[in-house]
This record gives C-alpha cells, sequence and structure tokens, in this order.
C-alpha cells in the first residue's frame, strides 16, 4: 500500500516537474526574438564557414555521406517516410538538395507521447573551402493518430516565427507554439554541429584519435 502510495505522488508530482522545465525554456534568450530567422517572409536557418584543411572534393564526399548517413537514416524507426529522400546531388556544383522527415519528440512520460513529425529542406554546398547550409521549408504533422492519420499540418511561417511564438514584450514563448520553436532552434543547431563535427580534422593525443573543431573558421 505504501508503494502504491509513493507511485500516485511521483505520479501527480509529474505535471509540476514539466512545467518547472518548460518555464525555464519560454523565457531562456536563446528561444527568444531573432531566434528563428527568416528570408523574404520564409523561415530559413543558415550557416556559413570555411574547411581550411581539405580540398574542395573531399568537403563534398563528406556532406554527401554525412546527409545520407545522420539525416536520412537517423529519423522514424521502421518507415520510409515519403518526405524523406536526397531530392538532388550535383557533383560539379557541389551541391546536395535533401528532404527530411523525422520524430520531434517533447516528452514522453510513461504513456503519455507527445510528439510531432518535423520536416525540411536542407541543402549542404560547397564553393572552393567555403560550406553553405540551408535548412528551409519546415513544417510540422502533430496530433496523428496510431495509423499516421488525422494529424494537424502546421508550417514554419505560421507557427514559430517571432511574431506568432513570442509575446509582444519578447519576453516569453506562447506555450503551445513556444515547445515547437525550442526544439526545432536546438534540432538545427544540433544539424549544423554535426556537419561541421564531420568536416573537423582528426588529431591524435597520446594513443587516441579525438575529433576537434580544428579547421573549421565560422562566419
Amino acid at each position: 500500500m505504501k508503494k502504491c502510495f509513493t507511485l500516485l505522488a511521483a505520479l501527480l508530482c509529474l505535471p509540476l516537474c514539466l512545467m518547472a522545465v518548460e518555464t525555464d525554456y519560454m523565457k531562456d534568450p536563446k528561444y527568444l526574438l531573432g531566434a528563428v530567422p527568416e528570408v523574404d517572409g520564409i523561415v530559413t536557418f543558415q550557416k556559413n564557414f570555411t574547411v581550411t584543411e581539405k580540398s574542395e572534393q573531399q568537403i563534398y564526399d563528406i556532406l554527401r555521406v554525412y546527409t545520407r548517413n545522420s539525416l536520412l537514416t537517423g529519423g522514424i524507426p521502421n518507415q520510409q517516410p515519403e518526405y524523406t529522400r536526397i531530392v538532388s546531388e550535383d557533383r560539379s556544383s557541389g551541391t546536395i538538395v535533401a528532404r527530411v522527415e523525422e520524430y520531434m519528440t517533447f516528452s514522453h512520460v510513461l504513456i503519455n507521447l507527445d510528439r510531432t513529425r518535423f520536416r525540411y529542406m536542407l541543402t549542404a554546398s560547397v564553393k572552393g573551402q567555403r560550406v553553405s547550409l540551408i535548412l528551409t521549408q519546415i513544417s510540422y504533422y502533430y496530433n496523428e493518430d496510431k495509423d499516421g492519420k488525422n494529424g494537424e499540418t502546421y508550417k514554419a511561417e505560421e507557427w514559430i516565427t517571432d511574431k506568432v511564438a513570442v509575446n509582444r514584450k519578447g519576453t516569453r514563448l506562447y506555450p503551445r507554439s513556444g515547445k515547437f520553436r525550442r526544439m526545432t532552434v536546438d534540432r538545427v543547431e544540433a544539424i549544423f554541429d554535426g556537419y561541421m563535427e564531420a568536416l573537423s580534422t582528426m588529431e591524435a593525443e597520446g594513443q587516441v584519435l579525438k575529433k576537434k573543431r580544428k579547421g573549421i573558421i565560422e562566419e
């Protein structure tokens, strides 16, 4: 009986713990004004950097392999989402374009799984030693049923921009769209960091090779 009461108390405390976490990120400057950039009214994340210790051909090959191995196979388990594919690979222009669909999980507490499908287009290109990463055409498919149907589709422009996701004072995220905004900012950062890590130089420390952010100059 005592164990039952303990479990019940823990379950009752879960919403309060989640609210505390929510409050922390909802006021975090990292996710407030300017965190979601727009180009001509379209949400567009960009990252430019120079790789100093590799040739254009080497850089292109790494971009290609990383896109295929880390984005296209790291999405929804045991499925082949219609939105996940290589759109084009052009070695002559040094450009790779991919459409990706992956699950973005907000919380998973016991049987309560809160997640959305996160869809976007990513363009990775190299010219000389300069790399450009662009992530845009973002949308979300949320509240789907167990068969993957009857969900709600939101475009980033109507859901996570400064205008619709941040309060007028610029001090707080709105609760519902705010979680999409926060997770999107973090995920895009992780994707861009992943590419830079893949292009970083391996260095020996004693008998162990470790990857450091060496040979990368960010703009």
